[in-house]
């Protein structure tokens, strides 16, 4: 039977889990093994900088942070060895480098993810794991709605010079 403390210990990572989950507006699950601490290292830093959490929590915790919610379903791949990236802010940050991760290393698998509480498909998080990050996304945006006053003031200007140029006789 495991010491108070120990189980106190287990009770706040649940509660620290399930906390991180309800905060987040995405998140992936993953199974790291074979990973080198080198690419293990590089991939947290990685993440980091995107404002991802990931962490190594062991299977039963998970379970018991998702128990009860609309994310109990991602208990079935909860096998073997798993780790949880969340982001608060953007869709598509852990998706998309654990993908990007995940393709240059055999052994390293998305196992499912979840969006605003829901939990997606594997083809919905490839979808996810293709898109853009969310600066490229905006400067698209920002492009598109710039294109037609660009047009716009390259036209004016085109009539402007025309209208300054000198009558040929």
């Amino acid at each position: 039977m495991p010491s108070a403390s120990v189980l106190e210990q287990k009770k706040q990572i649940v509660a620290d889990v399930a906390e991180r989950i309800s905060n987040s507006c995405a998140g992936v699950i993953v199974d790291y093994k074979g990973i080198s601490v080198a690419d293990d290292t590089a991939l947290r830093k990685e993440l980091r900088e995107a404002g991802v959490e990931y962490t190594v929590v062991k299977n039963t915790l998970i379970k018991l942070a998702i128990k009860g919610t609309s994310l109990e379903s991602m208990s079935d791949v909860l096998d073997g060895t798993s780790a949880i990236a969340t982001c608060k802010d953007d869709y598509v940050a852990a998706a998309r480098i654990l993908n990007k991760y995940a393709e240059g290393h055999d052994n390293f698998n998305l196992k499912t993810g979840y969006i605003d509480g829901e939990v997606i498909s594997m083809e919905k998080l490839m979808e996810l794991a293709t898109l853009p990050s969310r600066e490229t996304l905006l400067s698209m945006v920002a492009n598109v709605f710039s294109a037609p006053i660009a047009g716009f003031a390259r036209a004016v200007q085109a009539i402007a010079d025309k209208a300054e140029a000198p009558a040929e006789a």
